[in-house]
């Protein structure tokens, strides 16, 4: 007989992720930023940060939980940096 140890651990961490990821899915927040600072994006990228850490802080021992937020984290950061770019590129096209 093949035993295989872990696997309760694992669907604990599955299933604690997928509570996670509930709790930020859909509109996590709003950022207003001045697209001609950098440092209004840098603390709008920090805000939308820490919103998240907040979310997942229950879950914060879990790596999969951890993995999936610093994700998104890097997702909502590329979109402020991507919404700012268009938002200089229009007022420059005015």
């Amino acid at each position: 007989m093949i035993k295989i140890s872990g696997l309760d651990q694992l669907t604990r961490q599955l299933e604690e992720a997928e509570q996670a990821m509930a709790q930020i899915d859909g509109d996590l927040l709003t950022v207003s930023v001045d697209p001609n600072d950098p440092a209004s994006i840098e603390a709008g990228i920090a805000q939308a940060h820490a919103l998240i850490d907040t979310k997942v802080q229950p879950w914060a021992g879990n790596p999969l939980v951890a993995e999936l937020a610093d994700g998104i984290k890097e997702q909502y950061r590329d979109a402020i940096i991507e919404r700012a770019a268009q938002a200089r590129l229009e007022s420059d096209g005015e």
